[in-house]
């Protein structure tokens, strides 16, 4: 893609893609297996499910590798594959999109602990894990780095920090908010505000504020996180709900909203602002199907071409 993705959506609002884990399970994958490394054991079942997703009409893929850090890959035992499981995070979901123009982001999750003094990491292991991770997926072709699923600014400006050094053309800082017990607000593990995580990641950096998963953070709340990113920051806005609620059923978690009620609150999220719109988890590629309609409808309505 020669346009800059933070350039695009100013102009147009694109659509992403919808859960991986989840969609990882169906496909095989055994409970607290390492679904990273089927980029490179199994990369034709990882393929399809993002072809899937663009047949489903999305224009980003975020890459298979969620928990591709050095870290997180160690708990595995996969850690000395981990340059190989990054890059092909990034070659299968640009295969994903065969002939059609799409943009590649490449995923940086949590390093799945706590930094020092409160945890067992340090500021450097974290820093070198991120930064092995980012110059693998800038390396192998990414458009933008995500870095997300984050409850804390101290890991969030870490991941921007090694999104830079390796060179990334769109740094996407993404939080996951949890509904106070009251239901009155929302804000990370951490008590991060989005209003306080749009102006850090504005102020060192990013080029896109996200948010993701979350607890009780569903399309409404969604909406709300978008308004209140806009007051304070001119930065485009990008949403991934989760389909629901998650609930047990039959020993398995299962998402309880359907692609019909989850799509009813998309226009509303357009209508806010928002400039990427996709899914998380618990979501399917008949979730993004029914995304891709209303946002053609929205586009539309705006004199806007698809």
């Amino acid at each position: 893609m020669n346009n800059l993705l933070q350039d695009v959506i100013k102009e147009r609002p694109l659509l992403g893609d919808g859960a991986m884990g989840t969609q990882l399970m169906i496909a095989g994958l055994g409970e607290g297996k390492c679904g990273e490394a089927w980029n490179l054991a199994h990369p034709e079942r990882v393929l399809a499910i993002q072809r899937a997703y663009v047949e489903a009409g999305s224009d980003c893929l975020i890459t298979n590798t969620f928990g591709g850090s050095r870290i997180m890959l160690n708990r595995h035992s996969e850690a000395d594959h981990g340059f190989e499981v990054n890059k092909a995070g990034v070659e299968i979901a640009r295969r994903a999109f065969g002939d059609k123009e799409g943009y590649v982001l490449g995923d940086i999750g949590p390093f799945g602990g706590l930094l020092e003094p409160f945890g067992d990491f340090t500021e450097s292991q974290v820093r070198s894990a991120f930064e092995e991770q980012a110059a693998a997926l800038v390396e192998a072709g990414a458009d933008a780095i995500i870095i997300e699923t984050q409850t804390s600014l101290e890991e969030l400006l870490i991941g921007i920090r090694a999104a830079q050094a390796a060179g990334a053309k769109c740094i996407i800082g993404s939080m996951a908010y949890d509904v106070t017990l009251d239901g009155s607000n929302f804000r990370t593990m951490m008590g991060i505000g989005p209003e306080r995580a749009a102006e850090f990641m504005e102020e060192h950096g990013a080029h896109i504020v996200a948010l993701n998963c979350g607890t009780g953070m569903e399309m409404e709340r969604a909406r709300d996180a978008v308004e209140r990113y806009k007051k304070v920051t001119g930065l485009p806005v990008m949403v991934q709900p989760n389909a629901g609620k998650p609930r047990l059923i039959d020993m398995k978690i299962v998402y309880d909203e359907t692609p019909e009620q989850m799509v009813k609150g998309l226009m509303p999220l357009l209508k806010a602002g928002a400039n990427i719109v996709g899914s998380c988890c618990g979501s399917t590629p008949e979730h993004i199907r029914a995304f891709r309609r209303v946002l053609d409808e929205f586009l539309e309505s705006q004199g806007i071409g698809h």
